[in-house]
């Protein structure tokens, strides 16, 4: 806890947080509450296709790696998004299985081209990093090592492919970059998102200012989150510490239901309408 002390001179309460967690917040300090503080919490809507989706690719890419290193191949993976399918979410079966189908052909492609015998650091490894605010801790999807160095990977399936200033800008990738050099002991700095669809690589060597200016970042979201959280729990009005902050992801929110002011702010969406065509 680094030494600092309350004005009552009790150690700090370091303040956890994940990418998702520092996200919401960031995003909608009501839905913040609903997700995490609100106990019981409010009824969730149901399941979205394309979180599915991205959820299956996630897990077949996970036991890739699992196999032997011969196993490892294309149609190996293939099969994979076959045992790890879900279609919740899906307007339909025959939707469900065209996008089980092209699941099947972006891991098969994706592993085609990646030398299986690299055994990677970690696969859906948990990593942390206590700092003098907070700590700092998540799940990375792959770290794999290159040279002397270690490199955070991160898998998306959205329907865009994505930019040089996405992995730049990332709070994720950069949390997981700090947390992965503090557990692992080794240098991080290089982070990429791998975009299975088109089978692209967006990569971000951070320099250390980099690293520190995410921090930052993070630990100024980090207290304002652990303020509001104590001021509710001594008794402070939740509809002013966590306002509802609209937008059209009002129209996918979790918590719609329970929020006016995001069903005024956006019309609902279909559970599949975020699938790429």
């Amino acid at each position: 806890m680094d030494g600092q002390l309350s004005l009552e001179g009790m150690p700090r309460r370091l303040f956890k947080v994940t990418p998702s967690r520092l996200a919401t917040w960031l995003d909608c300090p009501r839905r913040y509450r609903m997700t995490y503080l609100d106990r019981p919490p409010p009824p969730r809507g149901g399941a979205w296709a394309h979180s599915t989706l991205g959820a299956v690719v996630h897990n077949a890419m996970r036991a890739v790696f699992d196999l032997p290193v011969s196993g490892r191949t294309p149609e190996a993976a293939a099969g994979l998004v076959d045992r790890h399918w879900s279609g919740e979410g899906f307007r339909d079966t025959d939707q469900g299985r065209r996008y089980r189908e092209r699941a099947r052909q972006w891991v098969a492609d994706y592993v085609s081209e990646l030398d299986v015998s690299d055994e990677p650091v970690g696969v859906e490894r948990w990593v942390s990093a206590p700092t003098g605010r907070i700590v700092a801790e998540g799940r990375v999807d792959r770290i794999d090592e290159r040279g002397a160095e270690l490199v955070v990977v991160d898998y998306k399936t959205g329907r865009h492919a994505l930019t040089v200033d996405d992995a730049r800008s990332s709070q994720a990738l950069a949390l997981y970059a700090l947390a992965a050099r503090r557990t692992l002991r080794r240098p991080c700095r290089r982070v990429e998102l791998h975009h299975l669809p088109s089978g692209e690589v967006a990569a971000w060597e951070h320099s250390e200012p980099s690293l520190l200016r995410h921090l930052g970042r993070m630990e100024e979201a980090a207290d304002d989150a652990s303020l509001a959280t104590d001021t509710l729990a001594a008794g402070g009005d939740p509809e002013l510490l966590f306002p509802a902050r609209v937008s059209g992801g009002c129209s996918y929110c979790d918590f719609r239901r329970s929020c006016p002011e995001g069903r005024a702010a956006a019309p609902e969406v279909q559970p599949w309408a975020l699938l790429a065509p």
